[in-house]
This record gives C-alpha cells, structure tokens and sequence, in this order.
C-alpha cells in the first residue's frame, strides 16, 4: 500500500510563497484602495470648471457662484464618505462677482475627511478662477493638490484641470 500526501517541506514551501505575496499586496492593495477613495475629486473639479466656464461665456465678464452656475456638489450637502465639497464664500458679492476685476482663491474646494494612505485627514483640493489674461470673457482655471504626506500621488493629474 502507497502512501499519498504532501511532506512537511512541501507545505512549508507553500506557506511560505503564500506568505511572500501576501507581503507584496497587501500594501498594494492598500494603496489602489486610497487611490479609488481619492479619484472623485477629479470629476467634480472638472465639472465645477466646467460649468464655470460655459456661465463665464455666456454671461460675459461675470463670474457666478454655484447657485448661479447650476454646480452641485457631490453628495448630500456636498459631503461624501470621502470628501467635503465648498466654495469660496466671502468673495461672492450679490452672487457674482466681475471677473475682470477678481481672481478667487479656493473658489472649489474638496477637503478629505479620511486618512488617504499617508495623506492626512483635513487635506484641501482646491481649484482657484482669475481672469484670463489673453482672452476677454474668459477665465483661466489653477488646481492645486496637497503637497507633502503622498496627496499627490492619489490624484496624479488633478493639477492638469482647466488647463
């Protein structure tokens, strides 16, 4: 009679493999996982710019708020699981403001209420609106991403918005 089965050596191999990838992707894992979390902010930057530029042409020189432009935020009263969507609101004056004389820092703003990886909880994605220098009726768009504890690496291209 044979006798079947797996040595002791054999299974130690296994567990070991199995230990070895565990190792590699988990991290990994952990990593995508921040990086799906992070990957609404672009949209709703680019709808915001959007919306914002679209209401700049067909207004003229003005420069609306979200009201006014027709943006909504994402989630319930702009908060998501994720993110806390705001405008900038001390620089609107009667809903809005000339464009020609104003450039609004942090007009969209998306603050993350979660730890993302190594980037902290209170880190702002901010997209700001100025006059365009070359074009009348126009608007150029700066998105800014956290810098420092890995922000960045979450929304590679959110700096590239309006552009």
């Amino acid at each position: 009679m044979k006798k079947q089965g797996f040595t002791l050596i054999e299974l130690m191999v296994v567990v070991v493999i199995i230990g070895i990838l565990a190792a590699v992707a988990v991290p990994k894992l952990f990593g995508m996982i921040a990086k799906s979390k992070a990957s609404e902010v672009g949209p709703a930057a680019g709808t915001y710019v959007k919306m914002q530029q679209a209401y700049i042409s067909e207004a003229g020189t003005v420069l609306g708020n979200y009201k006014i432009i027709g943006y909504s935020t994402p989630g319930e009263g702009g908060k998501t699981t994720n993110f806390d969507y705001t405008e900038e609101t001390r620089s609107w004056d009667k809903n809005t403001v000339e464009l020609s004389t104003t450039a609004i820092t942090n007009a969209w703003q998306a603050k993350s209420r979660v730890k993302l990886n190594d980037c902290a909880i209170g880190q702002a994605w901010t997209v700001s609106v100025a006059a365009s220098s070359t074009n009348a009726g126009e608007a150029t768009f700066t998105a800014a991403v956290p810098t420092g504890d890995g922000c960045d690496a979450l929304t590679p291209s959110f700096d590239k918005i309006g552009k």
